[in-house]
């Protein structure tokens, strides 16, 4: 049963990308709309430290158009009441959420502790979501391990809670829960993806065991948690390196190409810092007309997005012989704009192009194979888990075919 799902899956994916090529998110005589989404996000629901209506709302002020709480190992359909701890006496949680929504609020103290009713995913979603503006996804990150190392998956318009899988190899977990959502998926007829996190969180996932999957099309190539070693060390190379050596070897096998997220894994809502896990450090971009998770997932699945942790695109053009990138400037900030890609007879990616200014174009060589665009400022991050960070975005690849 495994077998055929992967395999049907595999198809309708490869599909997808032939089609990406021609009529991919750069219609010209189509005017782009992109909304602005977090996929990655924690609440009370499991190790957050606020509750997820104080959470959603912040990215409703902050001019996204969809979130969706991951929490580890819960989609948030249960009777659940959390016990205030200190930190959050220290944080006046409660006052702060009473504040903002009065008498929806559900506490009980005694003499030991203050305890306070979580929203359900259903409850939440009616109070806040609003119908062509703001867009609540269920989610969870489910979670596993393997001889310690950390195995997290996000399930994106998730509809029953997966449990986490127990295998002999980290592969073999990560297969089981890919398998357990594309089962779900078409039992349902629902849309939903998976998308490995943070694969360097731990150094829990090589680019090897990527190799070795089957179905997997979306991971982390930026993760806005200080712990998660986006850029690797000396014995591990960066997840934007580790992305690139897998649609190598995705290409080489005739597997459809891996696309890379942006993600805040916000945890921390009251102290923003380098040593916390804050919002606004990573998300997506869709291009879709529709606010609608169906329209949400067609689009990434069809390679129609971009990650950012902080420039924003105008317009990604992209014709059967030319890829072009459009920013929408900041006042006052430098940017540049820098083609890679794979071609015949390489071993790995290398710079194809790079342009200073807010506008490039690419036009595809005979032996380029696929190509990406990796868009980076000076202007510095308001909360970076790294000092040194600044501003970037990264196109998803553009299979080239003759």
């Amino acid at each position: 049963m495994e077998n055929l799902i992967r395999s049907a899956f595999q198809k309708i994916a490869s599909s997808l990308l032939v089609v990406t090529l021609f009529f991919g998110c750069t219609i010209e005589e189509e005017k782009q709309v992109w909304q602005k989404g977090n996929l990655h996000t924690h609440s009370f629901w499991s190790d957050g430290n606020d509750f997820p209506e104080m959470i959603i709302g912040w990215y409703k002020d902050h001019d996204y158009q969809f979130i969706a709480l991951s929490d580890h190992n819960t989609i948030a359909d249960e009777n659940r009441w959390y016990a205030l701890t200190k930190q959050d006496l220290e944080n006046k949680v409660l006052e702060k959420y009473k504040t903002a929504f009065g008498a929806w609020v559900e506490a009980k103290s005694d003499t030991t502790s203050t305890r306070v009713r979580l929203k359900t995913y259903d409850e939440y979603r009616g109070l806040i979501e609003d119908p062509e503006k703001f867009l609540i996804i269920r989610s969870e990150e489910v979670t596993a391990a393997w001889e310690k190392k950390p195995i997290h998956i996000n399930v994106t318009n998730i509809q029953e809670k997966i449990e986490p899988a127990q295998g002999n190899s980290v592969v073999e977990v990560m297969q089981k829960t890919l398998d357990r959502v594309y089962e779900q998926r078409e039992r349902l007829a629902i849309p939903m993806f998976a998308h490995i996190n943070h694969p360097n969180f731990g150094y829990g996932i090589s680019t090897d065991d990527f190799k070795k999957l089957n179905g997997e099309r979306f991971f982390e190539v930026y993760n806005g948690h200080p712990a998660v070693n986006n850029a690797g060390n000396e014995s591990h190379v960066s997840t934007e390196i580790m992305w690139d050596l897998i649609n190598i070897h995705y290409l080489n096998q005739n597997k459809p190409l891996l696309f890379g997220i942006a993600t805040d894994d916000s945890h921390h809502y009251h102290t923003f810092g380098a040593d916390r896990s804050n919002t606004g450090r990573g998300w997506v971009m869709v291009q879709s007309q529709k606010l609608e998770p169906a329209a949400l997932i067609a689009a990434m699945e069809n390679g129609d997005f971009y990650a950012s942790t902080g420039v924003t695109l105008k317009k990604i053009e992209q014709t059967q012989n030319k890829l072009t990138i459009v920013v929408d400037p900041e006042v006052g900030i430098d940017y540049e704009i820098i083609f890679l890609g794979y071609q015949s007879g390489g071993d790995d990616v290398k710079e194809l192009a790079r342009t200073k200014g807010v506008k490039a174009t690419y036009t595809f060589g005979k032996e380029d194979l696929f190509v990406r665009a990796k868009i980076i400022s000076n202007a510095q991050k308001d909360s970076p888990p790294n000092t040194k960070e600044t501003k970037q975005a990264w196109t998803q690849p553009v299979l080239i075919r003759p």
